[in-house]
C-alpha cells in the first residue's frame, strides 16, 4: 500500500508541475503586458517600466517561471519603492486591484466554498445513494421507472434553473426560508445552516442524479455476481445479503467518485455562488476575470486544479482500500 501511495503521489506532483507551467504560459507569456495590467490604464511608460522591474518581468521566461514556483514554495519579496514586502508561501503575487496578497484573498473566500461543497456532498450522497439503492431493489417495477425518470430529469436540469426554482418556491411563494445571505459558521451555526440550505440543495440535487445512476448500476452488478448467488442458494436472507455483502461492493465506486467530485466542487460551484451571492472562490474568480486581475485568476486556477489532483489521490486510496486488487495492478 505504501508503494502504491508513493507512485500516486509522484504522479500527482508531476501533474501539478505541468499544470503550473501551462497556467503560467497561458496567463503571463501569452500576448499581453502584465506590467500594464498591474500598473493600470493611466500609467505612463516610465511607471510601467518600474512595475516591470519590480515584478522581474525583464528576466528570461524560464527565470520568471522559476520565480513563480519559488514564490509558491518559499515565498517572494516585492519592492514597494520605499521598502520590501514579503509574501509568505504559498505566494501567488499581489492583486492588481488592491495590492493585497492573493493568498489572503483566497483564504478569506475559502470558508464559503468549503461550506457549499461539504453540504452539497452530504445532500448528493443521501439522495443519490438512497435513490439508487431503492431503484436497484425495486428493479422492473413502477418505483424504478419513476426514480429513473427523476434522475434523468435531475441530470438535465442546470443548477441555475433548479436554484431559481428553489428560491421562488421556498423564499418567495411559501416564505419558509429567508433569501440566502452567507453567515460564517463560527459566528452563528444555526443561521449558517439555514442560509446555506438552498445552495446545498441546488448543487446537491444536480450531483445526486449522477450518484443515483451509479449506485443503481453498481448494486445490480454486485447482486449478479457468483458469490451473491451462492449465499442466496445457502438460504441467506435478502436483507443479510444486501447489508453484509452487496452493499460494500456497490458503495466502493461511489466513495471513490465522491472524493474526486468533492475536489472539483471548488471550481464547479461558481454558478451556485454567483446565484446565491456566496462570497466564495468562484465569485472571486468571476470578479478577477472581469477586471483582468491575472495573479488572482492564476491562483484560483492553481488552487482548484491542485484540489482536483489531491482529491483524485484520495479517491484512488479509498478505492484501493475497498478493493485490494487495485494495489496489485
Amino acid at each position: 500500500m505504501t508503494g502504491y501511495f508513493l507512485r500516486r503521489a509522484l504522479g500527482a506532483l508531476a501533474v501539478v508541475l505541468v499544470l503550473s507551467a501551462v497556467v503560467y504560459a497561458t496567463f503571463y507569456i501569452a500576448p499581453g503586458d502584465p506590467a500594464r495590467l498591474a500598473c493600470g490604464p493611466r500609467c505612463n511608460p516610465e511607471q510601467i517600466r518600474q512595475v516591470r522591474e519590480q515584478l522581474s518581468l525583464n528576466d528570461p521566461v524560464y527565470l520568471q517561471y522559476w520565480h513563480f514556483l519559488q514564490g509558491i514554495v518559499s515565498g517572494h519579496d516585492y519592492s514597494t519603492g520605499t521598502g520590501v514586502l514579503h509574501c509568505q508561501a504559498p505566494c501567488f503575487g499581489l492583486s492588481y486591484q488592491n495590492d493585497q496578497q492573493v493568498t489572503d484573498l483566497i483564504v478569506q473566500r475559502l470558508p464559503a466554498t468549503a461550506s457549499l461543497a461539504t453540504g452539497a456532498m452530504v445532500v448528493w450522497l443521501l439522495l443519490g445513494t438512497g435513490t439508487g439503492l431503492l431503484s436497484a431493489l425495486r428493479r422492473g417495477g413502477l418505483t424504478e421507472r419513476v426514480l429513473t425518470w427523476l434522475t434523468l430529469a435531475g441530470t438535465a436540469t442546470p443548477v441555475f434553473i433548479s436554484g431559481l426554482g428553489l428560491l421562488m418556491l421556498f423564499c418567495a411563494y411559501l416564505e419558509w426560508l429567508p433569501f440566502p445571505t452567507y453567515v460564517p459558521l463560527m459566528d452563528d451555526p444555526e443561521q449558517w445552516a439555514w442560509n446555506m440550505l438552498l445552495p446545498w440543495l441546488a448543487l446537491g440535487l444536480l450531483e445526486s442524479a449522477k450518484y443515483a445512476r451509479l449506485t443503481r448500476s453498481s448494486m445490480l452488478e454486485t447482486l449478479a455476481e457468483d458469490h451473491i448467488r451462492t449465499f442466496r442458494a445457502y438460504g441467506a436472507t435478502e436483507r443479510s445479503l444486501i447489508a453484509r455483502h452487496a452493499l460494500r461492493g456497490a458503495v466502493a465506486p461511489v466513495v471513490a467518485l465522491t472524493a474526486a467530485d468533492f475536489g472539483s466542487m471548488f471550481g464547479n460551484a461558481m454558478l451556485t455562488e454567483m446565484m446565491f451571492g456566496l462570497p466564495g472562490i468562484g465569485q472571486l474568480l468571476v470578479n478577477a476575470t472581469r477586471t483582468i486581475d491575472l495573479p488572482v485568476v492564476v491562483a484560483v486556477v492553481m488552487v482548484t486544479g491542485t484540489a482536483v489532483v489531491i482529491a483524485n489521490i484520495v479517491a484512488d486510496l479509498l478505492y484501493a482500500a475497498a478493493d485490494r486488487r487495485v494495489v496489485l495492478r
